[in-house]
């Protein structure tokens, strides 16, 4: 039976920071409630992600594991069914958040970086869901949004291990493989901070529908090349170790997060 995608002011994207917990469940914050779980929806481009419908302080907030990925279907095709479900619902505000290598050499592993614009090398370039608007990206990510997340970051990061930075670039690669240290040179020099492969098309397609988007990243490994080569249990242990605190600064983020349009992003399209 075909569900109906509810109205919902804000989205979360989950990734790789939160991956190793049942989030937002195993936070067990007051005022949270989930309303509905394993919620798909028909989009014109497939079957989308599972969602999972929760209220947090009035807030009704729709949420998706590891950016909609998933086997069988590509990355492109799981961002544009996503960012229909997000359209058709109405969302204004959208927060992600990942797991990314670091180029820079001041960044260590466990380190929080809230990116403050992005580079992109990906080979996703056609990925729209109209051609009604000419994106303009001068103000890449919400400054309401990232303004929250460093201060959440500030606030839930209390027991983490890493540092908090208020700004960085995102370089965008495709994977699923990671960078080759020339690549990695290369990014450096155009001024790439971390390396990823979740911000584009995600920062497009929300600029597309109008919602305001921003994102939080914690370091997982140094980048091919850089300090020294990283290894899977670090991974693993960084993935399940800091998923709490990540999805602590995701609700402490969007308890603060007002709809009262203090930017103009909808306007830069």
């Amino acid at each position: 039976m075909r569900q109906e995608i509810p109205q919902v002011d804000f989205a979360i994207i989950g990734g790789s920071g939160t991956y190793g917990s049942n989030f937002p469940e195993d936070l067990n914050f007051p005022g949270l409630k989930i309303l509905k779980s394993n919620l798909f929806f028909d989009t014109p481009y497939g079957e989308s992600p599972r969602f999972k419908l929760f209220i947090f302080e009035d807030k009704k907030v729709l949420h998706v594991k590891i950016h909609g990925w998933r086997k069988g279907v590509k990355r492109g095709q799981a961002s544009l069914q996503l960012f229909w479900v997000l359209k058709k619902a109405g969302v204004k505000k959208v927060i992600a958040e990942g797991g990314v290598g670091s180029i820079n050499h001041l960044l260590n592993p466990y380190d929080l970086v809230v990116s403050s614009d992005y580079l992109d090398f990906s080979l996703r370039k056609d990925i729209e869901l109209s051609s009604d608007y000419l994106l303009a990206m001068r103000q890449a990510v919400c400054p309401q949004i990232r303004s929250n997340l460093i201060k959440a970051a500030r606030l839930g990061n209390v027991d983490g291990t890493g540092r908090v930075f208020e700004r960085g670039i995102y370089a965008v690669t495709d994977g699923r493989h990671f960078e080759s240290p020339a690549e990695i040179v290369m990014l450096g020099r155009l001024g790439a901070d971390i390396v990823g492969q979740s911000m584009c098309p995600e920062v497009y397609l929300a600029r597309e529908i109008a919602a305001c988007y921003a994102r939080i990243d914690i370091v997982v490994n140094y980048a091919e090349g850089v300090v020294e080569d990283w290894q899977h249990d670090t991974l693993s242990k960084i993935f399940h170790q800091e998923a709490p605190q990540m999805g602590k600064i995701l609700l402490y983020a969007l308890s603060n997060i007002k709809l009262d349009q203090e930017c103009n992003c909808p306007q830069l399209r």
